[in-house]
């Protein structure tokens, strides 16, 4: 815990993703749902050996210690910490990926391998290798190769390894012995990604079978190596994980989209930080692909199981009874927002909320719709973090500049982990005539705004939404994040200050109701947390209540430990890094902090500020990271709506009331569950059954 003031960011994510694999282990959660949080729990697995601990190896490398950024632990100390850790993660995760497979035989569901083939399968089994695997499949004899090819980046492979019939005579003392060796060729199997993880096999007396397809090759290991007069075959899975930081060239004959190209590209060749096999893989196996890699000690070298890339297992099919999956919700229309009406005429008269999943992310599609057909508009302005694969924003969006429309989009390339997608369609809306703008030197642009101009009565009206997550229309079905329509000129004049920046970077302007940073979100909240330290000292009503993804900066969380020292009671909700450590005598006793891991990913930023029984509320897509704070651009709005505030205010005291799915943060770092009480409080079902009863009040 370093200097017992704040825990460190690594080892509080590692937590955060143990509260995931709890969601995998609860057997009240649905059998193919718990398969599919264990994908969860390795997926986010593989973008933190990719980003953070590829960060630590890198500061360890240069020789630094860099205890004052990390929490008090040296970067050498942490690196084995983690690897510990994870190593207790990865083997408690096969306990639970074995006991659901026990499990779903109850149902009728048999996950098999190889040597579980029976004769009936047979046929189906080779057909289908022949048809749809053997065509993708990368193989690669290693024996001849002075270097290994370069892996892919978490692609998972078989190291197959075949012990041939010729008998070579060995030298020495072992020829007088009269001994004799067999010769191995090691080859590796690139299991194919363009081919689904999973094989439903035709069913059989009622029963339904699954082959993974790495059993599925394996099966097949006599066809492929058919042309070799071998004694014996074994395939072993090995994964490796690449550093994910993107060196942009700085070349200025070329684009922003040509550099972010090469950069992604050159990714896959990055330095490998973690190297998984199987544990029951041979010895000589692993020396000799160990060898040929170039992998040391300084690597996170993780013994597995027999199957790695269990992210896979996110898209585990859906078979069987209803009863195996969470039971789908409808999402709800907004009280009052009518979809079939025109949205802008009714924005105009008043502010609306969107709560996805629990409320239909339609309204943001609609909104764009409208504007991109309506005449009267001039222009629309949008920023863009990560889209979905198929985007009903970014056609809206091409659809507004065939119809005359000015469209500008701020679209940030370096959304990790989605540039490939963010390239294409920011080269699609380039060649469709949207004027693009890649961001700001140095910073990210993670801000979520729209605003779009409608001429009314010869003057220019705006209109816009700022939301806490992404315009995408596949996480709006997982991720809770709140979006505000608003027709506020002042607001709205603000959100296009911060479009000015994009283009004029040295201009920076004042905001009188937005907090923007990397300009003033920190010196804003230091401010709003100052002013409850003394409402509270004068015996004034003071509170600071926080739903927050991340909570990591330092300076803001000594701030919290001063206003828990003032008086001031403090409720965070922060689903994953929390380096804030609350309950501790003297530094934080009016702290209280929990986690939400449930079927929904918990996602809005928001900050209520009780101010002597007037509260400040904002939404935000700012995390309170230094990242956040510093070196991204990031919007905070505030809420002037009364009935959008008393719901924000509502919906977070649901979800702080949670009994079923809330954990307690706490020094301890055990990820306990908080204290059942009756009556029992799940609150994403809670939260949709509020949304269901004020549209009832509305029927009423």
């Amino acid at each position: 815990m370093g200097n017992n003031q704040y825990i460190n960011r690594e080892l509080s994510w590692l937590q955060f993703n143990a509260r995931v694999l709890q969601e995998a282990e609860d057997e009240s959660v649905p059998l193919i749902e718990r398969l599919r949080f264990l994908g969860i729990f390795s997926n986010n697995l593989d973008e933190f050996f990719k980003v953070r601990y590829a960060t630590i190896k890198r500061i360890d490398l240069a020789g630094k210690s860099a205890k004052s950024v990390l929490g008090g632990i040296k970067a050498s100390k942490l690196l084995e910490e983690i690897t510990q850790i994870v190593i207790e993660h990865q083997s408690e995760s096969l306990k639970v990926l074995h006991s659901i497979q026990e499990k779903l035989k109850d149902h009728d569901i048999y996950i098999i391998n190889e040597k579980q083939v029976s004769e009936s399968q047979e046929d189906f089994i080779k057909n289908y290798f022949l048809s749809k695997v053997s065509p993708a499949l990368v193989t690669i004899i290693l024996n001849d190769l002075v270097d290994i090819p370069s892996l892919k980046d978490s692609a998972a492979y078989l190291a197959v390894k075949m012990v041939m019939k010729e008998e070579i005579p060995q030298q020495g003392i072992s020829k007088l012995l009269n001994r004799h060796i067999h010769e191995k060729k090691y080859v590796l199997i690139e299991i194919p990604r363009s081919i689904d993880r999973f094989v439903v096999l035709p069913m059989e007396d009622g029963k339904q079978y699954i082959i993974l397809l790495d059993d599925l090759i394996r099966f097949n290991l006599k066809t492929i190596f058919n042309i070799f007069e071998y004694e014996s075959v074994t395939a072993h899975m090995i994964k490796i994980t690449r550093d994910a930081e993107l060196d942009i060239d700085s070349d200025l004959s070329k684009s922003f989209i040509e550099k972010i190209t090469l950069s992604v590209q050159d990714r896959l060749k990055g330095d490998p930080v973690r190297f998984v096999y199987d544990m029951n893989i041979g010895e000589d196996t692993l020396a000799f692909l160990m060898g040929k890699m170039g992998i040391d000690s300084t690597d996170s070298i993780i013994p597995g199981g027999r199957y790695h890339n269990r992210r896979d297992y996110m898209n585990f099919p859906n078979i069987g009874d209803d009863k195996l999956l969470y039971t789908p919700i409808d999402p709800l229309p907004i009280k009052g927002l009518v979809l079939q009406g025109s949205l802008l005429g009714m924005i105009a008269k008043k502010d609306y909320l969107l709560y996805a999943p629990y409320q239909t992310f339609a309204y943001v599609v609609k909104f764009l719709r409208e504007a991109a057909l309506d005449p009267k508009v001039r222009s629309i302005k949008i920023t863009i973090y990560r889209l979905a694969k198929i985007s009903h924003i970014a056609s809206s969006l091409i659809n507004a500049v065939k119809n005359g429309k000015k469209v500008t989009v701020q679209i940030e390339l370096r959304a990790r982990f989605d540039e490939v997608a963010n390239i294409k369609y920011a080269e699609q809306m380039q060649k469709e005539g949207v004027k693009l703008i890649f961001g700001v030197t140095g910073l990210k642009v993670h801000c979520k705004t729209c605003i779009i101009e409608r001429e009314e009565n010869g003057k220019l009206h705006k209109y816009g939404f700022i939301s806490t997550g992404n315009f995408n229309e596949s996480t709006s079905r997982i991720y809770t994040d709140y979006t505000l329509f608003t027709g506020n000129q002042e607001v709205l004049k603000e959100i296009n200050k911060v479009f000015d920046f994009f283009e004029i970077n040295y201009k920076v302007s004042r905001y009188k109701h937005l907090l923007v940073s990397p300009h003033y979100t920190k010196m804003a909240l230091v401010k709003l947390i100052t002013t409850e330290i003394e409402n509270a000292q004068s015996g004034k009503k003071s509170g600071i209540k926080l739903k927050l993804n991340s909570l990591s900066d330092y300076t803001l969380i000594d701030k919290l430990y001063e206003a828990s020292r003032a008086g001031v009671k403090i409720q965070l909700i922060i689903r994953g890094i929390c380096s804030l450590i609350p309950g501790v005598p003297g530094m934080s006793d009016n702290i209280e902090a929990i986690s939400i891991i449930d079927k929904f990913l918990e996602h809005p930023r928001v900050f209520i500020f009780e101010n002597n029984g007037k509260p400040k509320v904002y939404i935000s897509s700012a995390d309170w990271m230094s990242r956040n704070m510093d070196y991204r651009v990031e919007v905070s709005c505030p809420i002037y709506d009364e009935d959008i505030k008393n719901e924000i205010l509502e919906t977070f005291m649901i979800s702080w009331n949670d009994n079923v799915k809330a954990r307690v943060l706490s020094a301890n770092q055990d990820n306990a569950y908080r204290e059942k009480k009756f009556p029992a409080v799940r609150s994403q079902y809670a939260l949709y059954e509020y949304y269901e009863q004020k549209l009832e009040e509305v029927k009423v």
